[in-house]
């Protein structure tokens, strides 16, 4: 059971995001993924060959796992390396009282933190399915973001950050992600989420193929 004394504004703020949760929006055609923006969460190199968007949740379990196991040596070999660029999109999944806040406190975390965020909450994920709280989960996150606890919370009651989120949602939906992990390189959905799997697709990716 997820539990917290004290949760953060964003919790009530997010209410209206309830509606477009994964498992939630109506199937649609599946379309190209939303080109990336100024607005998305990018880590590597701009002029990388490869483009790789991830759709996750920080209440997925399988997400949490992929950042911890898979992510630090993806990271090393195809981020560091400047063949990649990353984006990490948000598609909260249940129970949301876990990722729509998680995903407004690392929407609302200085941009070059946000990746520092994310990691964080992923490894704390497993505490609060077990019954940790949320106020204990957030305060490592809050203390990784470059913000103040205020400033997350009044970032997050805003419209532009539900706005942020919704995006993320409505693109995720509309490319045919309707789980998390969702892996897309260069446009096209990726149903290995190994290492080697991943690997392989850039490669393709690379090679035009």
């Amino acid at each position: 059971m997820v539990g917290g004394r004290r949760p953060l504004m964003i919790l009530a703020a997010l209410a209206l995001l309830a509606p477009l949760t994964a498992g939630s929006v109506p199937a649609v055609a599946v379309e190209q993924v939303a080109p990336v923006t100024a607005a998305d969460r990018v880590l590597g190199r701009a002029d990388a060959p490869v483009t790789v968007i991830e759709y996750a949740s920080f209440s997925c379990h399988l997400c949490a796992d992929w950042h911890q196991f898979v992510f630090p040596v993806f990271k090393q070999r195809l981020i560091d390396t400047g063949q990649v660029r990353f984006v990490f999109r948000n598609l909260p999944t249940a129970p949301e009282q876990m990722s729509l806040p998680a995903a407004a406190l690392a929407r609302c975390a200085a941009p070059e933190r946000f990746f520092d965020v994310a990691s964080t909450l992923m490894r704390g994920q497993e505490a609060v399915l077990r019954g940790g709280t949320l106020d204990d989960w957030w305060a490592p996150a809050v203390a990784a973001s470059g913000r103040t606890r205020a400033q997350i919370d009044a970032c997050a009651a805003t419209p532009a950050t539900r706005a942020a989120i919704n995006r993320d949602i409505e693109s995720a939906h509309a490319a045919g992600a309707n789980s998390t992990p969702a892996f897309f390189v260069n446009g096209r959905r990726v149903t290995d989420r190994s290492l080697g799997g991943l690997e392989v697709a850039v490669r393709a990716a690379r090679a035009g193929r």
